[in-house]
């Protein structure tokens, strides 16, 4: 059965209906991927010419950001202040706020950067939950390998093995800062409730409600802000980073988009917590991500030496929305397959394992259409049903439970106890980024990274849940690292003497020298950014 349906025809023909058979097929999990994962579209790769990761294969709208001149030259700085602090931290995400915390209470001094505000970030938006090997069926090796094998063997075992060995103390330091978790029953003593996820055999995701993240980052913006040796810069975005002349990074300048000036950080530490590229719509596809993320940490650590990892993969959430227009790209969390809603296409037919690995369910979902048996938007448009309606006939109080799923309903107009979601995959998550080792150090010395922007962690595929896990424990990490590193000798000179080397690269590759990054938002935000780096424009302002 190959006839796509459009979307007035799919819901005429829809039914609330008991379980439903799955359809058999004979393609491998493996053929699924490379036939229909946009990681596997071979068009959409190239290979870096210069830089630390010469030769290697990357996405083409990342490799045109990663060799991109870059938006400020010496001229700008002159006369630009120099503010100093021990460490600097770029991005007040859970990443960046677990750094901060953890530098903050080692005795130092910290400055957060934020490019919007504090808190404003990918964090906010993890409805499903948290990763970490708690249960009493559960353990440590069973996380790991499940995380090694989630990752189609790409992850480094080293860096899988710290996240899962920190996950359970994680837990711990979490509910000492505040944050609630759901448990089994509401006595004061009750365990910890935990579910099952796609690619995991246990039961280990913790959640608060369906706002993990949320709650999660309540409380870390809560902490530090109430922390005294935390200075805290709003919508005071990163736009270079500061070395000294010897291959060290010693700070960094930022742009005030509201004082329309540049400031020299000074530091003996940067953290980059800046997360991922999402907004960056890499092949085309709408986006889960929030407004900053454009990858801009990515774009400063390459210029400034720094070796990055797995730069052709990323994470494509299978249940982005693909209706209504305005709400494209917004996610149906995880938690619902979870709890059992299936995906079926135009024709009411069951055709993957919900919860198997992500990458393989977006796979599926992208081969339906494809092949003609979804459902038809308009020209540019196609999805599958997420069968919310036959759950919640099933169990009623789970609409209770799934606030967000609520409030997404009443945004899209439908009523989730007759009519299902339309869904495709959005892009998610930045499954590479910078190298790192176990202390979230990079080959560039004084340059450490944590969160989204560090690769190697997760593989070519991420499993639910293992995201805020990565950013505290290697937020924490980070933090403490930088600390330690903290002497009492300030940096004896900074500059942007890397910038002249990387323009040297660049016009010797035969790249253009007009093309700049950081871009700091996407397009459609009618913010000039090529321009925020021009001393005639800041003198103007």
């Amino acid at each position: 059965m190959n006839k796509e349906l459009d979307y007035a025809a799919a819901i005429r023909q829809y039914k609330v209906a008991g379980p439903r058979s799955m359809r058999t097929d004979s393609i491998s999990p493996a053929e699924l991927l490379a036939q229909f994962h946009p990681d596997h579209i071979a068009a959409s790769h190239t290979t870096l010419a210069i830089g630390p990761n010469a030769g290697a294969s990357c996405q083409i709208e990342l490799a045109d950001m990663l060799q991109s001149n870059a938006c400020i030259s010496e001229r700008d700085l002159a006369g630009a202040p120099i503010v100093d602090t021990d460490v600097l931290i770029v991005g007040g995400g859970g990443a960046g706020c677990a750094a901060a915390l953890t530098a903050a209470e080692a005795g130092v001094r910290v400055l957060v950067l934020n490019k919007l505000r504090l808190g404003d970030s990918n964090t906010v938006m993890a409805e499903g939950g948290i990763q970490a090997a708690i249960d009493p069926e559960d353990s440590l090796q069973r996380h790991f390998e499940d995380t090694i094998k989630g990752g189609h063997n790409g992850a480094v075992p080293e860096l899988v093995a710290t996240m899962v060995a920190d996950g359970p103390k994680t837990i711990s330091w979490l509910i000492r800062q505040g944050m609630q978790f759901e448990q089994l029953d509401n006595s004061i003593i009750s365990p910890l409730a935990c579910k099952k996820a796609g690619g995991t055999s246990a039961a280990r995701i913790l959640f608060y409600k369906d706002y993990t993240g949320l709650e999660m980052m309540r409380v870390l913006r809560e902490a530090v802000a109430l922390t005294p040796t935390v200075a805290i810069w709003e919508r005071s975005p990163l736009v270079e980073l500061l070395s000294d002349g010897q291959g060290n990074c010693v700070g960094a300048v930022c742009f005030s988009t509201e004082r329309k000036r540049y400031t020299l950080i000074r530091c003996q530490q940067v953290i980059l917590a800046t997360g991922g590229l999402g907004r960056m719509h890499l092949n085309g596809f709408p986006t889960s991500n929030h407004f900053g993320s454009m990858g801009d940490g990515l774009a400063l650590a390459y210029r400034i030496g720094a070796k990055l990892v797995d730069l052709d993969t990323f994470q494509y959430h299978p249940t982005g929305l693909a209706w209504p227009r305005h709400r494209l790209g917004c996610l149906v969390t995880e938690a619902i397959r979870s709890a059992g809603c299936q995906l079926i296409n135009a024709h009411g037919e069951r055709f993957v394992d919900e919860l198997r690995a992500r990458d393989q369910v977006a796979a599926a979902i992208i081969r339906e259409c494809h092949e003609g048996r979804g459902i038809r938007i308009d020209d540019q448009t196609r999805g599958v049903f997420l069968d919310v309606p036959t759950l919640l006939h099933e169990q009623p109080r789970l609409i209770e439970q799934y606030g967000s799923l609520r409030h997404l309903a009443k945004k899209c107009e439908l009523d989730p106890f007759k009519a299902p979601f339309v869904v495709y995959p959005t892009l998610h998550y930045q499954n590479g980024g910078v190298a790192i080792d176990t202390r979230c150090r990079t080959n560039v010395p004084g340059l450490l990274c944590a969160g989204e922007i560090s690769g190697g962690i997760h593989g070519r595929n991420r499993l639910m849940g293992n995201a805020l896990l990565d950013i505290i424990v290697f937020g924490r990490r980070a933090g403490t690292e930088a600390a330690a590193a903290v002497s009492r000798s300030k940096p004896s000179r900074i500059g942007i003497d890397h910038v002249r080397e990387w323009q040297r690269q660049l016009a010797a590759a035969d790249l253009p020298l007009d093309r700049r990054a950081p871009l700091l938002y996407p397009g459609y935000a009618n913010y000039d950014h090529q321009h925020h780096g021009r001393a005639e424009d800041r003198e103007a302002c």
